[in-house]
């Protein structure tokens, strides 16, 4: 959410760097969120801490000392080149040689590690737990911009590294330590509490504990803005009195949610009216505004609370915040008090299990998913839930990829081999930034890389008859009327104009630099279970950049949030390449029932249809894809390694010859392939004959192939051969069977697989040809399996 300047210091999507790289190691995507980020760590940790003895005194030669005789200065056991040919993967990953030679100092992997020969299996656990730590802090180094934080993750990453050499327990060396001001935030709250509302009868009074409570869980799961950014948003404060909160916060309790060998504490316990005054403004407004966007989603038996009595709980507490003479703030308040402290305590959980993005529709606030996530920060948590909104299931819960629970397929590769290149893929020098002028890079990839930067926002935002008018929205508002009338001139104006201001409409809008480039307009129908997008444009001159894409990927994030899995709309001739590249088609998924009504209909337009999957983060997912496929780079390199014969290339395609039998290349057999699905091939020519000729006469004769008995008529079907350049019937096909055209199996089938695909080429899913194509192919394998020419 955002403040009158502009500084969205609140939002888990801005704060310390607007950017969070993945755990080490841990199998995620940068930007996947503060909770997958905490969770894959300690899945990291569990693999690690079950490994073989061996494995783990290997992983923490990495960051011992030599113990060797001489004096040895080399702090940190490095590996040898790995030989041209290694031995099989699944038996490598198991075998550790303590003699293997360090690549810095020539002694052996058992110099670095005989004093922890001896230690316990727990001491060696504890010793594995903080080598991640480290290893996460390291990336967190390297990837932050800001200086003030990156400075604190140097520190925290060299009193870990120092812990793991001297075997100790990290102990964070400051001036004070926790609790750096009493009262507490917890403290002053309560007292805050029983100073106003001690005279309310027991109902009423638990009312404002429970209003407590959720305020005191919102400062927990509050987000600090970086020193340099409040120096910029308020330049008169005290910046040496906040830089030092802020470093305190990073240390004791933004940085130990992920790094658990540091001790954690929670905001409101170890700060007090200090670091509160420094957010509280802000966040007032941030909850206040929330609350008001999101009243419709709200039970009714909290909407009262929300919105009414939670707005003057806030308002009460602003006053004994800033005020100099309030009582609540005096160390012995309670002591003089009769009745005792209400005990109100933090509801707080770890970070959730969640998807990495969260949005709100407030019309004044940014989406906390639009500038990627901080590093490493806390989810932040809605206002109209005692937890954060999203949570799937809670942090104590084991990810659903344990490899004792998955069932095993056949061809899965070792889990052992998958950590052991994921270690490989997780190292930053290991895989150099793909650019974004090279051919690989992906379509959203420098929009994504500009919002992580704060260049570019999201906003999803919408008119509204029921409150007063924001300055700032009705601007954007104007805006997109004007990029989508500039953008779509055969559309008439005034018909842009009431949609974009109907309150029934909202619009995901693109912000650069203040000002709207780009949106799209969406109208959703919860009890249809879709959602109708209605314009779709980025201004001429910022296009070709990847926004487009990106605006679609946040679209599909907010309404999987809001649990709205369908996509609508009507396409005309210029836009269905882009709705094609962003998952839309012709096959629509929802029932005709449920839209008909609804939508509006386009003449001369395409009807389109996106079904979303809940499980993909849209927002990362070339991010994940790119990662995947350098995954099966190191695999096919590993498996390369291993096949010592090379065999010289193919010389008979030069001679004119047209294809070859995928088994008759040298070789292929030896990398582990193996013939899937293949079928018998006839080699009698008449039998081969006899079997299709049975074959199609059956096709011929199904209820459902009366639309390809014969080539399609060019005054039946205006344009269809400016469509369908390779056309094919029954006819045609009873021809070529006639003639001996069908040498092979694989030739007949092709034919009739044409006559399929060119009818839904061509034909709307809806229509009666498209839906005899689907069920006479369905009968056509079925026949083709009876006779045996393909595995059942």
């Amino acid at each position: 959410m955002a403040d009158s300047a502009g500084i969205q210091q609140g939002s888990p999507a801005i704060g310390a760097a607007g950017l969070v790289p993945a755990a080490p190691g841990a199998g995620g995507t940068e930007g996947s969120g503060a909770a997958g980020g905490s969770a894959r760590i300690a899945v990291k940790k569990a693999q690690l801490r079950s490994s073989p003895r061996p494995k783990k005194l290997e992983k923490l030669g990495v960051y011992s000392s030599c113990k060797a005789e001489g004096a040895c200065k080399c702090n940190g056991w490095k590996s040898q080149n790995p030989p041209p040919t290694p031995p099989r993967t699944d038996q490598q990953s198991n075998t550790v040689n303590l003699q293997e030679p360090c690549r810095s100092c020539s002694h052996t992997l058992g110099d670095h590690v005989t004093h922890l020969e001896n230690i316990s299996e727990e001491e060696m656990n504890r010793l594995l737990g903080i080598v991640l730590d480290v290893e996460y802090l390291y990336t967190c180094v390297h990837k932050e911009e800001d200086a003030d934080t990156k400075q604190v993750y140097f520190s925290l990453f060299k009193l870990l590294r120092k812990s793991i050499l001297q075997m100790g327990k990290p102990t964070l060396e400051a001036q004070e330590s926790p609790p750096f001001e009493k009262p507490s935030i917890e403290q002053g709250v309560n007292n805050f509490v029983q100073y106003k509302f001690s005279h309310l009868p027991s109902k009423e009074r638990q009312t404002i504990m429970e209003l407590a409570k959720m305020f005191l869980n919102q400062i927990n799961y509050w987000q600090l803005e970086t020193p340099s950014q409040r120096r910029q948003r308020v330049p008169n404060d005290d910046a040496a009195g906040y830089k030092a909160n802020y470093t305190r916060w990073l240390c004791y309790c933004n940085v130990p949610q992920f790094c658990d060998s540091l001790p954690r504490y929670e905001t409101t316990q170890i700060f007090g009216r200090t670091l509160l005054r420094s957010v509280f403004t802000v966040m007032r407004k941030q909850l206040l505004e929330q609350a008001r966007q999101e009243k419709d989603k709200l039970p009714p038996e909290k909407r009262t609370l929300i919105l009414t009595h939670f707005p003057k709980f806030l308002s009460m507490l602003e006053e004994e915040v800033y005020s100099h003479s309030s009582p609540i703030w005096s160390q012995d308040y309670l002591a003089g008090v009769s009745g005792g402290q209400i005990p109100i305590h933090t509801v707080i959980s770890a970070p959730p299990v969640a998807r990495p993005l969260y949005y709100s529709t407030s019309p004044v606030s940014v989406d906390p998913s639009t500038c990627g996530s901080v590093s490493p920060a806390r989810k932040a948590a809605s206002i109209l839930e005692p937890n954060p909104v999203g949570e799937k299931r809670k942090p104590s819960e084991p990810l659903p990829y344990e490899e004792n629970k998955r069932p095993r397929v056949v061809g899965d590769i070792p889990m052992d081999l998958i950590n052991e290149v994921m270690a490989t893929i997780a190292d930053p020098a290991a895989i150099p930034e793909t650019s974004l002028l090279s051919a690989h890079s992906a379509r959203d990839e420098a929009a994504r890389l500009e919002e992580r930067r704060g260049v570019i926002e999201f906003h999803v935002i919408g008119n509204s008859l029921n409150q007063k008018p924001n300055k700032r929205i009705l601007m954007w508002l104007v805006g997109l009327q004007n990029v989508f009338s500039h953008q779509l001139p055969r559309m008439p104006k005034e018909y842009i104009t009431r949609l974009v201001f109907d309150p029934k409409h909202k619009t995901l809008s693109l912000i650069k630099d203040g000002r709207v480039i780009g949106g799209i307009c969406f109208r959703m129908f919860p009890s249809q279970g879709f959602t109708e997008i209605v314009f779709c444009a980025v201004t001429s001159n910022e296009q070709v950049k990847g926004y487009g894409t990106h605006l679609m990927n946040h679209l599909k994030e907010y309404h999987i949030k809001h649990e709205i899995l369908n996509f609508l709309t009507y396409a005309d001739e210029y836009a269905i390449g882009y709705f094609k590249k962003q998952g839309f088609s012709k096959d629509i998924k929802v029932p005709k029932a449920k839209y008909v009504g609804y939508i509006k209909d386009y003449e001369g337009a395409t009807l389109m249809g996106c079904e979303l999957n809940p499980s993909i983060p849209y927002t990362e997912f070339s991010v994940i894809i790119k990662k995947q496929k350098e995954i099966i780079k190191k695999l096919i390199e590993r498996k390369q390694a291993q096949i010592r014969k090379v065999y010289p290339g193919l010389s008979c395609f030069k001679e004119g010859v047209r294809q070859i039998p995928i088994e008759s290349i040298p070789g292929i057999r030896e990398t582990g392939w193996k013939p899937v699905g293949k079928g018998k091939e006839l080699k009698d020519p008449d039998q081969l004959y006899s079997t299709l000729k049975t074959i199609l006469q059956h096709v011929k004769s199904h209820p459902n192939a009366w639309p390809f008995m014969e080539p399609v008529k060019k005054t039946e079907a205006p344009g269809y051969y400016q469509v369908i350049r390779f056309p094919m019937d029954l006819k045609t096909m009873s021809e070529r069977l006639k003639s001996r055209y069908y040498t092979t199996r694989k030739l007949f089938m092709a034919d009739m697989q044409r006559i399929f695909t060119n009818c839904r080429e061509y034909n709307p899913p809806e229509s009666e040809y498209y839906k005899c194509a689907n069920l006479l192919e369905k009968f056509f394998y079925t026949k083709i399996k009876e006779a045996g020419l393909i595995e059942k």
